[in-house]
């Protein structure tokens, strides 16, 4: 389904959850369309292409047929090879301060919660809110918490949270709503690199419990 949003910009919906499969389509997708000339930007998401286009250069009736075309191309294209990262964590206290409330919210023992959340191997879907954070899925069913009611205004980088069904990591001191369970010592993002991200969507994680000092 595609859908005008404004003057310069059309947002591909190729279906409605959370599945690895259609988001490798929809990353797919992303890559073809930035061949087309009049395309500035592509942000892709888990299940939706937003296409921003230059008003100038092409009408909305070209860009639509061009982008139908590029998604009838999607069986033929290469997908993204992905990476398998593992990502060292330092669980609970300081560095994890929400882990003991929210297990005890779950009905979990803190290091049920720890095993829960590090045996399984997550997909980054999609990369937003800050620079490099990376939305990874899908967590099991039994760590599944809504966001916090009141949001902090500084979460440390480095960061390891759960909030729905997703986990993800703060890559960058901001303000958040997620729930913290640990820490990575790893840089997420570096604006002075020439690749500044850590993650990229495709790319496999599992999460490695560490000991440290948690203070």
């Amino acid at each position: 389904m595609l859908k005008p949003l404004g003057d310069s910009s059309i947002l591909i919906q190729l279906g409605d959850a959370i599945d690895p499969i259609l988001n490798q389509r929809v990353h797919a997708l992303s890559t073809l369309l930035q061949s087309i000339p009049a395309v500035i930007e592509t942000v892709p998401a888990y299940c939706t292409v937003l296409v921003h286009y230059d008003p100038l250069a092409t009408t909305y009736n070209q860009i639509k047929n061009l982008i139908e075309e590029k998604i009838s191309q999607l069986d033929e294209s290469t997908h993204r090879l992905s990476r398998r990262l593992e990502i060292p964590v330092l669980y609970g206290n300081a560095s994890g301060p929400d882990l003991e409330p929210a297990a005890a919210t779950l009905a979990l023992s803190p290091s049920e919660l720890i095993r829960l959340h590090s045996e399984r191997e997550y997909t980054v879907y999609m990369m937003g809110f800050t620079p490099g954070f990376p939305y990874m899925g899908i967590l099991d069913e039994r760590l599944t918490l809504p966001r916090l009611s009141t949001p902090r205004t500084r979460v440390p980088a480095g960061s390891v949270a759960i909030a729905g069904s997703q986990t993800g990591i703060y890559p960058v001191d901001s303000p958040g709503g997620w729930h913290i369970f640990g820490h990575t010592p790893l840089k997420l993002f570096d604006p002075l690199s020439e690749s500044p991200f850590l993650f990229a969507p495709g790319d496999t994680v599992k999460f490695i419990p560490i000991e440290g000092d948690h203070a």
